[in-house]
C-alpha cells in the first residue's frame, strides 16, 4: 500500500498576515523606521505554527518584504531588510519611510507580489 501526501506550507497566506500585521503597527507608530518584532507576537500571529516560526519564516519573510507600495518615485517595497535575530527570539525590519507615508499618509494600496513568480 502506498500513502502520498504532502503537507505543503501556504507561505503566501501568512506573508498576507505578517504584512497587515506591520501596517496595523506601523499606523500606531507612523514615524517607525525600525520595527522589532517577537517570535512570541508571531506564533500568535500564525496561530500557533511553530514551523511558520522555525523553518518556513526566512520563505514568508522573503515574500512579504516583497510587497510594494505606489509612491512618487515609483512603487517602493515597504520592508527595506529583514533579519532574523535567533538569539534575542524576534525580527528586526528596516521599513521604507516613503513607502510608509504612502501606505499610512496617503493611503495607497499594498501591492502584492505574484505568486506565479514562485513556481
Amino acid at each position: 500500500m502506498n500513502l502520498e501526501f504532502t503537507h505543503k506550507p501556504n507561505y503566501f497566506l501568512y506573508a498576507q498576515l505578517f504584512i497587515r500585521y506591520t501596517e496595523d503597527q506601523l499606523h500606531k507608530d507612523k514615524k517607525a523606521s525600525h520595527l522589532d518584532i517577537s517570535f512570541e507576537a508571531l506564533k500568535h500571529l500564525f496561530q500557533e505554527d511553530t514551523a511558520a516560526v522555525s523553518t518556513n519564516l526566512d520563505s514568508i519573510l522573503h515574500i512579504a518584504s516583497e510587497y510594494k507600495v505606489e509612491t512618487l518615485s515609483g512603487d517602493q517595497r515597504l520592508i527595506q531588510k529583514y533579519t532574523i535575530d535567533v538569539e534575542d527570539e524576534k525580527i528586526l525590519l528596516e521599513i521604507s519611510q516613503e513607502a510608509a507615508q504612502a501606505l499610512i499618509d496617503e493611503q495607497k494600496p499594498l501591492i502584492a507580489p505574484s505568486s506565479m513568480d514562485y513556481n
